[in-house]
C-alpha cells in the first residue's frame, strides 16, 4: 500500500530530477487550474507574478522539455510534456496534503477544520441536525459549509478547498471524484394556494409543460431526471425563471411568475401554508444523492463520522477502504449492493 501511495513521488522525481522543489510542483498546478493565467495563479497564491514565471522556466530548463507553448509572453497551451507532469504533479499534491492530514489526526484527533461543499437546498433542510450532532460530538472541529452550482462544488473539491461535496444534481460535473450514494430524492411541484392546480391532487406532465416553471438554475441539464422526463414524452417546457436557492424559488412563486419545480425535502408544511405541494413522483424518476470526494485522499476520522451520520450505509470502514484500498472494479462492486433510504 505505502508504495502505491508514494509511487507518484518516485515517477515525478525520477522523471526530472532531485532538485526539484514542492514550490515548482505547486507553482505548475495553480498556472494549470488557473486555465494557464499566471496574473490569477500568482493572486492565488499571494505571490507575484514574475515570481512563478522564473521557476516555471527554471523546472523547464531542469526537464530540458517545453511544457507550455507559448504566444509572446502569454502560456497559449501545454505541451504533451507538460499534460503528463501536470497529471503526476497533482498526485504530489495530494500526497503531501495527505500527510499532513496524516499527521493532523494522529497529533490529535478531535481538533481541525472540515469544508463541504452543498447546495443550499442540503445546507437549509438536510444537514441541519447533522451538523448540530457533529458540533456536540466535535466541539473543536471548525466546520465551514460552502454552497454553489454542481459544477462550482466540483471545483471546490478537486481544488482541495472542500473536503468533500454533497451533490444532488449535474453528477458529470464530478466525474473526478470518488462518488458514494447516500439516498434517492424526487421533486414535487408548488403552487400558490389561489393557483388553478391547487385542488389537484396529481398533475400530468402536458399540463406541467403548458405552465411558466420555475426552478433550480442546473434542473435542466441534459442527464436530470427533469430534462429527461420532458424529453420522453416530446415536450418543451417553459422555464420563466432559475435559482440555485429553493427560497429564491418559493419566493418566485409566491409573486405569480410560473410554479414551482423543488426538492420534495425543501417544502415545509409550516412555513410554506402558503403554497400547495403535488407530488412528482409519479412523472419524474428518482435521483441519488452522492457525496464526493478526491481519489486517493486521506480522510481523517471526524469526516468519516460526519459522512456516516449522513449516511449511515457510509460507515468509516467502508468509506475508507474504498477511497485508499479498493481497485474501480471493487469499489463499484460494493457501492452497487447498498441498499438507500428515499428522502
Amino acid at each position: 500500500m505505502a508504495s502505491s501511495k508514494f509511487s507518484c513521488f518516485k515517477r515525478i522525481f525520477g522523471y526530472i530530477g532531485p532538485t526539484l522543489t514542492l514550490q515548482q510542483i505547486r507553482y505548475l498546478w495553480e498556472v494549470y487550474r488557473h486555465n494557464l493565467n499566471v496574473t490569477a495563479a500568482a493572486r492565488a497564491l499571494y505571490t507575484s507574478q514574475p515570481g512563478i514565471s522564473k521557476q516555471l522556466r527554471l523546472l523547464e530548463a531542469e526537464l530540458g522539455v517545453k511544457l507550455f507553448a507559448r504566444s509572446g509572453k502569454r502560456l497559449a497551451a501545454l505541451t504533451p510534456a507538460g499534460e503528463e507532469i501536470v497529471g503526476i504533479a497533482r498526485e504530489v499534491l495530494e500526497q503531501v496534503a495527505n500527510v499532513r492530514r496524516a499527521g493532523d489526526e494522529y497529533r490529535n484527533q478531535t481538533e481541525g477544520s472540515l469544508n463541504v461543499a452543498t447546495t443550499q437546498t442540503q445546507a437549509l433542510y438536510t444537514l441541519p441536525p447533522i451538523v448540530r450532532k457533529f458540533t456536540a460530538m466535535y466541539p473543536k472541529v471548525s466546520l465551514n459549509l460552502n454552497q454553489g452550482t454542481p459544477a462550482q462544488l466540483a471545483e471546490l473539491v478537486l481544488s482541495g478547498a472542500a473536503d468533500f461535496a454533497i451533490a444532488t444534481e449535474g453528477l458529470e460535473y464530478f466525474a473526478d471524484l470518488v462518488m458514494f450514494p447516500c439516498y434517492t430524492w424526487n421533486r414535487s411541484i408548488v403552487v400558490p394556494t389561489g393557483h388553478k392546480f391547487a385542488k389537484r391532487k396529481r398533475l400530468r406532465l402536458d399540463e406541467i409543460a403548458q405552465e411558466p416553471l420555475v426552478t433550480y438554475v442546473f434542473g435542466f441539464d441534459d442527464e436530470s431526471p427533469l430534462s429527461k422526463a420532458f424529453k420522453d414524452k416530446k415536450l418543451e417546457p417553459k422555464v420563466a425563471f432559475s435559482a440555485a436557492d429553493t427560497h429564491v424559488i418559493k419566493t418566485y412563486v409566491r409573486m405569480g411568475f410560473g410554479i414551482g419545480i423543488i426538492a420534495t425535502m425543501a417544502y415545509d408544511p409550516k412555513i410554506d401554508k402558503d403554497l400547495v405541494r403535488l407530488t412528482g413522483e409519479h412523472l419524474f424518476e428518482h435521483s441519488v444523492a452522492h457525496i464526493g470526494f478526491r481519489k486517493g485522499v486521506f480522510v481523517r476520522q471526524y469526516l468519516l463520522d460526519f459522512v456516516e451520520m449522513f449516511a449511515g450505509h457510509l460507515t468509516p470502514s467502508l468509506v475508507s477502504h474504498l477511497l485508499q484500498s479498493a481497485s474501480e472494479k471493487e469499489r463499484t462492486r460494493e457501492l452497487n449492493k447498498l441498499e438507500l433510504p428515499h428522502r
